[in-house]
């Protein structure tokens, strides 16, 4: 078989295509493949089937998979057509995107390799191609996902923030709770960020949504309720027990300053204590524990309260579930501890989304799933400096996007 025969068919090109010649060049370990379509082939203009003249032709390169270890370029003159209007474009050859720099089959084993490797720079390596180049195919391959994904069994989601550079510097995060996938990452964390992420969603979806599981900030609250009024607001549960959680280190480190002018220690060393479920402690740490729940300290008596609200997730229904915070909260404000009674007070300002719990038993783990695969991505990254990159990388890695429909 000839050499052009050869690459005609590994390429699958059909007329008007046809390869020309390839050439080989051993000592750079390259190939290249000259690809033509001849100057009789007649184009037509799909959309009214009227015949469109040639107004040119642009050689264009593209990289292909390796030939036998050798980097293999396929090289082309394509035509430019004008159409009826005016407006010239080029041929859209078949073994490559519009605009694009490499083949199909190249971008799959680009993408294949970038969910195989740790970091952008090994499969920059592997690829021999600079890092600004692989983004590329990364971002192509994210825009192709977003535009084929399908929303239309979309029902219940997630709203979250996410830390993107230093200090106060966050991004949104839409996620599909059923799916497990992030469907958008918008930059801030406020009632804009919200709106855009609900606008993200097209409006034949979007009212298809039924419930939505975000923390207590006003901005998604109220980012719902004008983008999306029909869906319920669950308050997350994992939200609810961070925030009794740091109530508990604020009574503890404000406990601690007042023993050590006593020349208490009993506090000393204890802060991860509070926070972790007594169970998965080992043995010494758990006698050391159950001295200070024992014990007359105020900490103790905030860490209690604490774990009694875990009872409100496990009521049998709304009505029992606010009668059980009914109780609670009566005994977290009688408590005299004040970073207790302002969480308590918080809680009640926002009892509607708590019991919205038991008509949509959602909360956002899957979103923290996710967050922990961001942070992964953030890790291997050492950081991001565009908020665009950070978006694509994490739509690439957690939107569970299709990058090729065939």
């Amino acid at each position: 078989m000839k050499d052009t025969k050869f690459f005609e068919q590994a390429l699958e090109l059909v007329a008007p295509w046809k390869v020309l010649e390839v050439n080989m060049d051993v000592t750079a370990k390259k190939v290249e493949v000259k690809v033509d379509c001849g100057s009789a082939q007649m184009w037509l203009d799909p959309q009214s089937g009227q015949r469109l003249h040639i107004h040119g032709y642009e050689q264009r390169r593209w990289r292909h998979l390796p030939t036998m270890q050798f980097e293999t370029i396929i090289v082309a003159q394509v035509p430019r057509l004008k159409y009826p209007d005016g407006h010239t474009e080029l041929v859209k050859v078949p073994w490559a995107d519009k605009q694009s720099q490499w083949t199909m089959l190249f971008e799959r084993l680009a993408i294949d390799l970038l969910q195989a490797c740790r970091s952008l720079s090994q499969a920059c390596e592997l690829l021999d191609l600079d890092w600004r180049s692989v983004h590329r195919i990364m971002e192509r391959a994210v825009q192709r996902g977003l535009d084929a994904r399908q929303l239309e069994g979309l029902r219940r989601v997630g709203l979250d923030e996410k830390s993107f550079g230093l200090g106060q510097d966050y991004v949104s995060v839409l996620s599909d709770l059923d799916q497990s996938r992030v469907l958008e990452v918008v930059p801030g964390n406020d009632k804009q960020s919200g709106c855009a992420l609900w606008q993200s969603v097209p409006q034949a979806q979007r009212q298809n949504i039924e419930a939505a599981a975000m923390d207590m900030s006003a901005g998604f609250a109220a980012a719902t309720a004008q983008e999306a009024p029909q869906v319920v607001i669950v308050h997350d549960k994992f939200h609810v027990a961070k925030m009794l959680n740091e109530a508990v280190d604020r009574v503890r480190r404000r406990e601690h300053k007042e023993l050590l002018k006593q020349n208490d220690q009993r506090l000393t060393g204890s802060r991860q204590l509070w926070l972790y479920n007594p169970i998965n402690l080992k043995d010494e740490r758990a006698e050391e524990f159950e001295r200070l729940i024992q014990s007359e300290l105020k900490t103790s008596r905030a860490w209690m309260l604490k774990e009694s609200f875990a009872g409100f997730w496990q009521q049998k229904g709304r009505w029992y579930a606010e009668g059980y915070f009914s109780k609670w909260y009566s005994r977290a404000i009688r408590s005299r501890l004040e970073p207790v009674k302002r969480a308590a007070k918080s809680l009640k300002n926002h009892l509607g989304g708590l019991l919205n719990y038991f008509i949509h038993p959602i909360t956002n783990a899957v979103t923290e799933g996710l967050n922990s695969r961001i942070q992964e991505i953030k890790a291997n990254a050492r950081g991001f400096r565009s908020f665009s990159n950070y978006r694509t990388r994490i739509l690439f890695f957690c939107g569970k996007l299709t990058f090729f429909t065939a």
